[in-house]
């Protein structure tokens, strides 16, 4: 492949390098390695509206009073507080209605004392009322209105500038953007806001074996089911899903050429397959000769063969995952959804919890298995039993669970009442 590889050069980092490729790395170790490779994406500016998930670099600042003028808290009369402080049931104010103030109207009202106007929600309070009643305690008039219980000055009014001034901090830098903080920059003047792009992933499943979904199936083939679960994985993980493609084990264009060609416009390269010791691994063919990309075995169960490098003139991230479904699931969530959390800016993973195990299984020695289970809620406690067979090409198992248990190396017997970690499988929600 020499002549269709481009190496990394003296500018770019290089993957960290360890012993014998051949002895395994714990996870944490291999993670580790990946998360000091990879580097925050450059941020922009970008409109509000487009910028859903997205991680602010710069701080919203606003740029207006929040409310931005008095305005009325309820529907009612905008009124003169002491002209109604005698009200009662049997003995109601009556005062003469001027008009209406309806939300969005900029009409600037005056009101003296005697007097009042009916007032909608959010509509700005006329000068020299300063009180509101609420509707329910009047007879509703429109001519003239009939108060019926006292309001105190103030009464269901927001005052300017109570909830924020102009020039107060609304979000700090570092805050992924969700519904909630857009509508407090939107209302805070933010049109645009600097922010960390989003990760454009590019997929390559590999095999010649796989086949399109909808295509007719000969002897030896199977679908292709890790192009649609990678690309769901990508999208799920808050990343942009740039190109999924597929390469042979014997096509024309050469894998390193496919990888180096989808690193120009992707930030991160995600290939399935082609990793192990055997014949006919175009993945490894293609890149273990050099030093940019490492090869290595990790003490998992699924997802023992991985590789990782920098690759292409920008040293965009290449993640080497197995071919396996179950497996290159597996670790896409525990090391490519890690490396795209940094690279978009973002702190911190899924939350992970402690269940109880109601159905035990076999674990291996000396590897942190990621067993598919199904969590479900049991009182005030989770319960976990595994899904089925936790062999790595089984996805009939893989579609009932709800959520992955993390097995400690040390353990090889996993047991009914035993407390265990675990993560939902992403896009799930706790049960009820």
């Amino acid at each position: 492949m020499g002549a269709h590889r481009r190496g990394a050069g003296p500018h770019q980092r290089r993957p960290p390098g360890r012993g014998d490729p051949l002895t395994p790395i714990s996870v944490e170790a291999y993670l580790g390695g990946i998360l000091a490779a990879v580097r925050p994406l450059e941020p922009s500016e970008r409109a509000l509206a487009d910028s859903l998930g997205l991680v602010l670099t710069e701080a919203v600042i606003s740029s207006v009073d929040l409310p931005g003028f008095d305005n009325s808290a309820m529907d009612g009369y905008a009124v003169v507080a002491s002209d109604v402080a005698g009200a009662s049931a049997d003995a109601p104010v009556r005062l003469p209605v001027l008009g209406d103030v309806a939300a969005g109207d900029t009409t600037a009202y005056d009101l003296g004392a005697g007097s009042c106007r009916r007032i909608m929600t959010g509509a700005p309070v006329p000068a020299g009322a300063d009180a509101v009643v609420p509707v329910e305690l009047t007879d509703g008039g429109v001519d003239a209105v009939q108060v019926r219980e006292p309001v105190a000055a103030g009464n269901a009014i927001r005052r300017a500038g109570e909830d924020v001034r102009a020039g107060d901090l609304v979000l700090p830098a570092g805050t992924r953007l969700l519904p909630h903080h857009v509508a407090a920059a939107s209302a805070a003047g933010a049109a645009t806001v600097r922010v960390r792009p989003a990760p454009r992933v590019a997929v390559i499943t590999t095999g010649d074996e796989l086949v399109p979904v909808g295509e007719p199936l000969q002897y030896g083939q199977i679908h292709d089911s890790n192009g649609p679960m990678l690309r769901a994985a990508v999208l799920a993980s808050g990343a942009v899903c740039a190109a999924v493609v597929h390469v042979g084990d014997r096509d024309a264009e050469p894998l390193a050429d496919v990888v180096l060609r989808l690193a120009e416009q992707a930030d991160a390269v995600v290939t399935s397959g082609g990793i192990s010791a055997g014949a006919y691994e175009p993945v490894k063919d293609a890149f273990s000769s050099g030093a940019d990309v490492r090869f290595e075995t990790v003490a998992m169960q699924p997802g023992k063969p991985q590789a990782f490098g920098l690759v292409g003139e920008r040293g965009v991230p290449l993640f080497g995952l197995p071919g396996n479904p179950v497996s290159s699931l597996v670790s896409f969530e525990t090391f490519v959804a890690p490396a795209l959390r940094v690279m978009a800016g973002r702190a911190g993973g899924p939350a992970g919890l402690r269940a109880t195990v109601t159905r035990g299984w076999r674990s291996p020695a000396n590897k942190l298995q990621v067993a598919r289970v199904v969590l479900t809620r049991s009182g005030d406690d989770w319960c976990v039993e595994p899904s089925g067979a936790q062999g790595s090409h089984i996805l009939g198992g893989l579609a009932c669970a709800n959520a992955v248990a993390l097995v400690p190396p040390d353990v090889t017997q996993v047991r009914e009442g035993d407390r265990m970690d675990v993560r939902l499988l992403p896009g799930e929600e706790l049960p009820a």
